[in-house]
């Protein structure tokens, strides 16, 4: 999948979606973002780290947020946006689930749409991802977590936001699809969701995990949103485990890090190359391995 000007290998890759936040209320790091300066040393930061893609939104979507006129979020998100187009060259998304908004955003030089209503809050806007021929991640969302069966029924509501994505005219290879976590759930649907992961690629297309600091990891921790890094990590690592292309964070240095091991110990990247290394039969750390483990080869 291409976004922005590169190329995203998703079938044998994990990459990192890192979050900028440029709202007064959000969960875990409102306000902290709101200046030119302090946005534009982050970005540089999470590029520094490892980020492959920026995620910017303007309307926190915590629990009892509140809706903004599209017209305030736009005057949010687009200086950023612009900001970030201007001064880096890295792909960037709009956290958006409103035509109007992703319009301008788009307009500004955003690469991707990052629906956390997948296509279901604003009927616009299928039409303007589509008139745009830019990809969009779709996340499942619903207003109250009442399912008959979870797994079967959150196939099911994706299945239907795919099928108002093809009645707009939107690709099929311009589509990512998230589960939600965190999004008209209970605890345990949040858990179920992360634990069977590998369900959603009986749909077919690439999945982005998006557990940051989020209140299922507070919970299971007993920790507010500032001390939950290593249980998003633990969420991180079952994610490139079960097929994820993207994982959506907070703590770029930190996931881009259990990535790359995990993704080592997995093979999941082909071979270490692709990290500018690579292991062969006489390198060091091959000699060392094999010595410590009593064989060769």
């Amino acid at each position: 999948m291409k976004i922005g000007n590169r190329e995203f290998d998703l079938k044998n890759r994990t990459y990192i979606m890192g979050i900028l936040n440029v709202t007064p209320d959000s969960f875990s790091d409102g306000g902290r973002w709101n200046d030119f300066d302090a946005a534009k040393r982050h970005v540089e930061e999470m590029i520094k780290d490892g980020a492959d893609i920026i995620d910017i939104g303007g309307e926190s979507t915590r629990p009892g947020y509140t809706l903004l006129a599209e017209e305030e979020e736009i005057s949010r998100v687009v200086p950023y946006i612009e900001m970030v187009k201007k001064n880096f060259d890295i792909p960037i998304s709009v956290d958006t689930y409103k035509g109007g908004v992703a319009k301008a955003a788009l307009a500004a030089g955003a690469d991707l749409v990052n629906d956390i209503w997948g296509l279901k809050w604003d009927a616009a806007l299928a039409g303007v991802i589509a008139k745009s021929g830019k990809p969009c991640c779709l996340m499942h969302n619903r207003k109250e977590p009442d399912y008959r069966e979870f797994m079967t029924d959150m196939l099911e509501d994706l299945r239907e936001t795919l099928n108002i994505a093809a009645a707009a005219g939107i690709a099929d290879d311009k589509i990512i699809l998230d589960p939600g976590v965190g999004f008209g759930k209970t605890y345990e649907n949040n858990l179920e969701a992360i634990n069977r992961l590998e369900e959603l690629h009986k749909l077919g297309y690439p999945i982005l995990l998006g557990t940051s600091r989020k209140s299922v990891i507070g919970l299971t921790l007993d920790l507010p949103a500032s001390e939950r890094v290593e249980g998003t990590l633990v969420t991180t690592v079952f994610g490139v485990l079960k097929g994820a292309a993207f994982v959506r964070v907070h703590d770029v240095k930190e996931n881009f890090r259990v990535i790359k091991m995990t993704e080592a110990l997995t093979g999941k990247r082909g071979n270490s190359s692709a990290y500018g290394f690579t292991i062969t039969e006489s390198s060091p750390f091959k000699v060392c391995c094999s010595q410590r483990a009593g064989f060769s080869g």
